[in-house]
């Protein structure tokens, strides 16, 4: 059923005037306004351009584009970028900016922050250089599973395939193209509660409350082996061994978590566990393996834990949270989730290659200030999430706090530069992933929200509710840009395909539905 937007609290009102007396305060700029000296710097390598630009004090954001591109030279294929000015002009920290979102006199002069004396020296970032549509319609409503459909995970290759493990014991693989039902995958003997494919989309590994993990060829959908057992509890999460860090090509490691408080690492090659890591005093809920080669786990007893990849020991445990940590979510979860493939689903040759440039796309989406940094954010029972740098300290650098019942699910975009966090408290919040600081809250959904997905672009989010909708939002304006009903009960899962052409989704309602544009 469509759900209409509830009614305005008299403090969101008095926030859109304020906004809208600053917008119209702003957008009055002086005719004697004299022009200032900018100078380029990227966000990611850090590198100057030296020379000063002089510039009319009221440039727009559009017109910094077609200046930038010129300069780069690439006018003939000129590409989109966002814009901040380093409040210090030797720094590096992306922590330390103010956004041009208009022009350069509303953003920045007029605030105060910079005079028209300074010399401004201006980040620019790139933005995808594709962009995603709005997936407005659903192409198709699948039946097969019996049960409740837990998880849902389209393959890093392209938006052709896609994988759903269900409360009736089975997962499927799907066929996109056709819409129709490929291969199921049986042989665990209760939920599966998670899925996932491998970076190079050739196999699916699966965690069920039976205890045991499988692992499927994603083509075939046969089974690798039999069930693969070590844990003493239903497995709660699971995340690949990053691409670009494996050994050898045919080197299949990944990490479960599991109800067991333990975390293990599996040679999926030769189905043993390699490493078994314990320390956590309750459920372990969610893993993740970073690019730099560390193992996050959050826990129901209140602690997230960094583990060494190579030799499994404690490197360091997060404190902060004051209950369950419910979900971890990593900057680079999008390019360690795609390995080598691109939006387009192209992959090159040979292993080197592929190797090669699965380290170049991690590195990239990693590099601020010409530093890799991998960034976490973990979100808890506790109403808050924290935001965390792991690699350079065990200190948070921001408690992001504003949901007012627990956070379910949290997810950076693929460009790094925002968190959406969905709860229970029936909204969806947009943070700044580089300060930490609120952006907007995504008001439209009536029951709580259990997952969110960006879009490959980082423009566009979906998220999927207890209230039986889906729904599309527009992440730079903070508005809801289309309303998916159809669902006929409560929709628990939801991907959004790295090319960005369609939207899975499943629930309570036994069926996967496909959307597109």
């Amino acid at each position: 059923m469509a759900t209409l937007v509830p009614p305005k609290s008299k403090r969101i009102k008095l926030a859109e005037q304020k906004k809208t007396a600053e917008q119209a305060e702003f957008a009055e700029i002086p005719s004697d306004l004299p022009d200032i000296l900018i100078q380029f710097r990227a966000s990611d390598t850090g590198e100057n351009d030296k020379t000063p630009i002089k510039v009319p004090g009221a440039t727009t954001v559009k017109q910094l584009e077609l200046l930038l591109n010129e300069l780069l030279g690439t006018t003939d294929d000129p590409l989109p970028y966002t814009f901040c000015v380093a409040k210090d002009s030797a720094e590096t920290n992306l922590a330390n900016v103010i956004d041009i979102t208009d022009d350069i006199y509303s953003s920045v002069l007029k605030s105060g922050h910079k005079t028209t004396e300074d010399l401004l020296t201006v980040l620019y970032t790139p933005q995808a250089i594709f962009r995603v549509r709005p997936v407005s319609r659903c192409s198709s409503s699948i039946a097969g599973h019996e049960q409740a459909i837990l998880a849902v995970c389209f393959s890093p290759q392209s938006s052709s395939r896609m994988v759903t493990g269900g409360g009736d014991n089975t997962a499927r693989i799907w066929d996109c193209e056709t819409e129709t039902p490929m291969k199921t995958l049986k042989g665990h003997t209760g939920w599966i509660l998670c899925v996932s494919y491998s970076p190079c989309a050739k196999y699916i590994v699966t965690g069920s409350y039976d205890k045991t993990v499988r692992l499927w060829d994603a083509k075939t959908g046969a089974p690798l082996g039999d069930a693969m057992k070590g844990h003493s509890a239903w497995v709660t999460g699971l995340a690949w061994e990053p691409y670009h860090l494996r050994t050898e090509e045919d080197s299949l490691r990944f990490v479960s978590s599991s109800k067991d408080c333990t975390v293990r690492v599996w040679d999926a090659k030769l189905r043993r566990v390699e490493m078994a890591m314990s320390g956590h005093g309750a459920s372990v809920t969610c893993v993740r393996w970073g690019g730099n080669g560390f193992i996050y786990s959050g826990s129901q007893d209140k602690l997230i834990k960094v583990w060494d990849g190579k030799d499994g020991k404690l490197l360091h445990t997060l404190k902060s949270h004051s209950h369950w940590v419910n979900h971890l979510a990593l900057s680079t979860d999008h390019v360690l989730r795609t390995g080598f493939y691109d939006h387009t689903g192209k992959s090159p040759s040979t292993y080197e290659e592929k190797k090669k440039l699965a380290k170049e796309r991690y590195e990239k989406a990693a590099t601020i200030g010409g530093q890799i940094i991998e960034r976490l954010v973990s979100a808890s029972d506790d109403f808050t999430m924290y935001l965390w740098e792991p690699s350079k300290d065990t200190k948070p650098i921001k408690r992001l706090l504003g949901h007012q019942k627990l956070v379910n699910h949290v997810t950076f975009s693929p460009d790094g530069r925002l968190i959406a966090s969905a709860s229970f408290d029936n909204h969806v919040k947009l943070w700044d992933a580089r300060t930490g600081d609120f952006l907007s809250s995504l008001r439209g959904h009536v029951g709580a929200v259990y997952q969110c997905a960006f879009s490959p672009d980082s423009r566009l989010l979906v998220s999927s509710s207890k209230d039986t909708t889906l729904k599309v939002w527009d992440a730079r304006k903070g508005k809801l840009a289309v309303d998916l009903p159809g669902h006929k009960d409560e929709v628990f899962a939801v991907d959004w395909s790295p090319d960005g052409m369609r939207v899975g989704s499943g629930g309570k309602d036994k069926a996967v539905r496909l959307w597109k544009h």
